[in-house]
């Protein structure tokens, strides 16, 4: 069974920034090499991300038709280009789409794309913890 920190460090922030990568490149004409010190990644990967070859492109589609997730992710892009690097807002931007992931409870549809056999009551309780939020004790 995989935890909410490893669907987020194999999906879910791979995704996010594929959709960041796609859009500074698109919108914004900043250079791969540019974006991948602003996302602090190689640019081999922001050429990846960009190609669409990673991040999984059903999750990306998922996430980008998230009218919130959206809008945090235009004021990142926003920060980023114009700042040309990642700044204390933007990285509390990145987590704050993260943690509405969480609350949201769309990571549990992340989580279930990826495993169909969870039980139950395991599902039950890390919703719970995760409706919680940060800082929540065991």
């Amino acid at each position: 069974m995989l935890l909410p920190a490893e669907i987020e460090s194999k999906t879910m922030i791979p995704a996010l920034r594929a959709i960041l990568a796609k859009k500074l490149a698109d919108e914004h004409k900043i250079r791969e090499d540019e974006i991948s010190k602003m996302l602090g990644v190689t640019q081999a990967a922001v050429s990846n991300y960009i190609r669409g070859t990673r991040g999984d492109p059903k999750l990306i589609s998922q996430l980008s038709s998230q009218k919130q997730i959206v809008e945090m992710i235009n004021e990142i892009s926003d920060n980023l280009a114009s700042n040309k690097a990642y700044t204390p807002a933007s990285l509390s931007k990145f987590i704050g789409i993260c943690n509405y992931i969480k609350t949201s409870l769309l990571i549990c549809d992340i989580h279930h794309n990826l495993e169909s056999d969870i039980d139950e009551a395991i599902c039950k309780e890390c919703e719970s913890m995760l409706l919680k939020g940060p800082g929540s004790v065991y």
